[in-house]
């Protein structure tokens, strides 16, 4: 079913290469065989003039009918010819005008076209080609070679599309069906016109085909997909052919297909598919062609050449799309896992009734299709006796899920005071208020747990590529995965790997998404703290979380003020342990007087004196402190510069020896201080004026300079690589009124923030900035 070159003018020539398949080294492991199947084809190619398929047009018309009579062989003679203009559309099935007239008053069906090709006679008519139907010829004359031609290959095109849609949707025997489907394939390989359709068209019609025909034999699923497989190199599988490709990778995950026809199309879904929301099926072909690979006897080895195969030899991966679409697929496996005990919700205690007590059987809503059973009787009538100090349990099962929650009597008199409150509690206070008096364990299928070990272990692999972890760690920041998986024990034990990998990276923009997304949200950091509902260890994750947080710039006021609200307790439970990143904590607690109760503080100061590192931080706090007094009661000179080249050790050195509690000027200009001599510049109470001028100074020492000097009046930070991050901070230092930001990364919008919030700035440089 091709084109020959005689009536196109030219001549075609097709390019025969091997399809190779992509993860050759996956064969040796499939641990069965094919058959007869033959896994990889010969693929045809098209090379020459190239064409749009053309979906309507205006051209000349002429109908001339076979001559019966002498009489009509003259009036049909090309001197007596008639060309009429129309606007010819070509539909699916025929050939229309838009003004159905003339010759064109009845459409022409590609049924009724006997043959199509190019008048090459001499004296024939220019550009023109000829329509052979019953009972006479109908010539289409263009304007030019080209678009002659373009006609030509369109109307073949639509012609023989619409013979194979006949052909293929009664089909009686199976082999000569397929030997159709491979000619439609080379038909379309071997096509001059260039268009999206040209390879949908063959692909929807067999998956209709596909569709209508259930009761198709395994050796006729292979044999068909390794007949398109051609087709699928550039393009997406449609819906239906992605049903038919999920059930062979379920029934067959060990085929051969599966490794050496299905990788390439998964590999290309994965690098150019914008959105799973309108391509559902896409995203689960890519996640059973996963399974598919975990099935086969390397298992996870498997899966993890794959991924490597996603991210490439490279240190980036040239792939933008590869990781957000991979995790897309993560993310809607470990749904599913969870999926029947989801749909069960609306009659199983809500996250508000485990917190608050369960719901009495009177109150339940009536039972669904798809539910959980009652609980248990003697249960129920447990919770009558309110005086019994023993453990109480509620029971609720699924066909393949079990829940056990374990309730104290003593935390439910506690909790009682919010039972009031109609809105569903916070997540992780809902889940797990304590681990000594409540517990939350579910049980899946073992299939759902194939699944969820599957592709936690592919978000493992993910996090541990350097270059994927930022993007992976913003996806994951919002905590996208469903209360009941967050109540799996099993789950967040295997996810504490990827929120491990998140917390010893030095980056910020990884280490920043372990806090919530936004206020009032709950993040990693509170999920594996202690109490928290992920939390397995004594908080050793908390505090490698807590060390990289501190490490970073957020030594802040605020983090520490949300550290002694909602985790003291844990902090000096770390601490007594000789934690160090605790101790400091607590050290820095005193220093900032964030404690304001004096029992806490002197419980705190109990605990660090408890331990030999306890006790040495704390009494080098209490130097500082006292130091800090002795500066502010000697006074000391009131302006200051530093000679240029001076380094961060050398300003701390200075100030140090001497007393400056009334230094009101210091210039840093062209010196080497960078954001660290923060911590020095906090300890002057009476600086007014500041000028960083051509240093290193960077953001995160304008955060810290934003919570402590609130009372500066002057800062200079031209020349510095200050950023809007940095320089937003200002924003709560309402007594600046001279600021320069000259050849800074200003932006016009930070600007404009900056000059609404700070009412006292009169006096502002922002030229060479964005803002000038």
């Amino acid at each position: 079913m091709d084109f020959t070159g005689s009536s196109c003018g030219g001549s075609e020539h097709r390019q025969i290469e091997e399809n190779k398949p992509l993860l050759g080294e996956m064969c040796a492991t499939g641990g069965s065989k094919m058959g007869a199947v033959p896994c990889r084809r010969s693929l045809l190619h098209f090379s020459g003039m190239r064409y749009k398929l053309l979906q309507e047009g205006d051209i000349q018309v002429c109908a001339i009918r076979h001559p019966r009579t002498f009489l009509s062989k003259i009036l049909t003679s090309k001197f007596l010819r008639r060309w009429e203009p129309h606007h010819l559309t070509l539909a699916d099935n025929s050939l229309t005008s838009a003004t159905p007239t003339g010759y064109m008053e009845n459409s022409i069906s590609y049924s009724a076209i006997e043959d199509v090709q190019l008048l090459s006679w001499e004296n024939a008519p220019k550009y023109c080609l000829q329509l052979t139907i019953p009972g006479g010829t109908v010539l289409l004359q263009a304007a030019n070679s080209y678009l002659r031609d373009q006609w030509f290959h369109s109307l073949q095109w639509k012609k023989k599309i619409y013979k194979y849609k006949k052909v293929l949707s009664n089909p009686n025997r199976w082999e000569v069906v397929l030997k159709e489907i491979r000619t439609l394939v080379d038909m379309a390989l071997s096509s001059p016109l260039q268009d999206d359709s040209i390879h949908q068209a063959p692909l929807e019609i067999i998956s209709k085909l596909l569709s209508e025909n259930i009761n198709l034999t395994t050796q006729e699923h292979e044999s068909i997909i390794v007949a398109i497989a051609p087709l699928l190199e550039n393009n997406h599988p449609p819906p239906d052919l992605c049903e038919f490709f999920c059930k062979h990778c379920r029934e067959r995950p060990r085929s051969m297909v599966v490794i050496e026809v299905f990788t390439p199309v998964v590999q290309r879904i994965l690098k150019h598919n914008m959105d799973f929301g309108k391509c559902p099926r896409l995203r689960l072909f890519t996640q059973e062609y996963i399974l598919a690979l975990n099935e086969l006897n390397a298992g996870m080895e498997v899966v993890k050449k794959f991924i490597y195969s996603m991210h490439g030899p490279t240190a980036n991966c040239p792939h933008p799309r590869v990781l957000p679409n991979v995790v897309a697929v993560c993310l809607a496996a470990i749904y599913s896992c969870y999926e029947e005990f989801i749909n069960s919700r609306d009659n199983s205690p809500s996250l508000k009734e485990i917190r608050n007590g369960c719901q009495q059987q009177c109150d339940r809503k009536p039972n669904i299709p798809l539910r959980l059973l009652h609980t248990n009787p003697d249960l129920v009538s447990q919770e009558v006796t309110s005086t019994e100090s023993r453990h109480k349990s509620v029971v609720v099962t699924s066909n393949e899920i079990l829940v056990e929650v374990e309730r104290n009597n003593t935390v439910n008199q506690k909790l009682k005071a919010n039972t009031g409150n109609d809105s569903e509690p916070n997540l992780i206070d809902c889940l797990l208020i304590c681990p000594a008096c409540s517990t939350i364990s579910i049980e899946l299928s073992p299939q759902a747990d194939r699944v969820l070990a599957c592709y936690v272990e592919i978000l493992k692999m993910l996090s541990d590529y350097d270059d994927w972890r930022p993007a992976l760690a913003i996806l994951l920041q919002p905590i996208p995965f469903p209360k009941e998986a967050l109540a799996h024990e099993t789950f967040t034990k295997e996810l504490k790997h990827v929120i491990q990998r998140f917390a010893e990276d030095p980056r910020q923009e990884v280490h920043s998404c372990l806090l919530s997304v936004r206020a009032g949200k709950d993040g990693w950091f509170q999920l594996y703290s202690p109490g928290g509902v992920a939390c397995d260890d004594d908080g050793e994750l908390f505090a490698s979380m807590v060390h990289i947080l501190m490490g970073s710039c957020y030594k802040t006021k605020k983090f520490l003020l949300s550290l002694a609200e909602n985790k003291l307790g844990p902090c000096m439970l770390l601490a007594l342990r000789g934690n160090q990143t605790m101790v400091e904590i607590l050290c820095l607690m005193l220093e900032y007087n964030i404690i304001e109760n004096n029992d806490t503080q002197l419980q705190i100061i109990s605990t660090l004196e408890s331990t030999d590192v306890g006790k040495r931080m704390y009494e080098q706090l209490c130097d500082r402190q006292r130091e800090l007094k002795e500066l502010q009661r000697k006074g000391g000179p009131t302006r200051l510069t530093l000679p240029s080249k001076s380094t961060d050790a050398d300003l701390a050195r200075l100030l140090s020896s001497g007393s400056f509690g009334n230094l009101e000027n210091l210039s840093l200009a062209f010196t080497n201080v960078t954001s660290a001599c923060a911590e020095q510049l906090i300890k002057l109470p009476s600086l007014k004026q500041l000028n960083l001028w051509s240093t290193q100074f960077g953001d995160a020492g304008l955060r810290v300079l934003s919570e402590h000097l609130t009372t500066l009046q002057v800062l200079n930070l031209c020349e510095t690589p200050v950023s809007d991050a940095g320089l937003l901070a200002l924003s709560s230092m309402k007594s600046l009124c001279n600021l320069n930001m000259n050849s800074t990364k200003l932006s016009a919008d930070t600007y404009e923030d900056l000059k609404a919030k700070l009412p006292n700035l009169k006096e502002v440089d922002v030229r060479y900035t964005e803002a000038w």
